[in-house]
């Protein structure tokens, strides 16, 4: 399998940094039958951001509202699947590289037996570029 790589929308929100807040959000949305391309957490400041990459934009911003989430988005971000292999994320990145485009960050995880997954963000202004550089133009 060669590198699958779309160009997805995700959204993110503001949690309290204190145990279960994750899981609670992510309840709402498995009970709303919500599923996930990806999913990150991190603290920032005081606080949490959680980001989301619904496989259906639209069912996540009606969870979203039903639960008067803030959430802010879509915005745009790179989902990639391929085949494991030594150095597969550094071949996807070497062609930002050649545009001369900055990474702002990445995820990227072994999923399941000989397959990976990332998630990769550019600037905004850098997104159309780096679609084009990624082959998905």
């Amino acid at each position: 399998m060669a590198e699958a790589i779309r160009l997805v929308d995700y959204f993110y929100i503001e949690t309290p940094d204190k145990p279960g807040e994750a899981v609670r959000v992510l309840n709402q949305l498995k009970d709303a039958g919500v599923n996930l391309l990806a999913f990150s957490g991190f603290p920032k400041g005081r606080r949490a951001q959680l980001d989301f990459v619904p496989a259906d934009p639209a069912a996540f911003k009606a969870v979203a509202k039903k639960n008067k989430w803030k959430a802010t988005g879509p915005k745009k971000c790179f989902h990639i699947q391929g085949d494991d292999r030594v150095g597969a994320l550094a071949e996807v990145m070497q062609k930002l590289v050649e545009a001369k485009i900055n990474v702002t960050a990445t995820d990227a995880v072994c999923a399941g037996e000989n397959y990976y997954g990332v998630i990769l963000w550019v600037k905004p202004l850098d997104v159309r570029r780096a679609a084009k550089a990624l082959g998905i133009s």
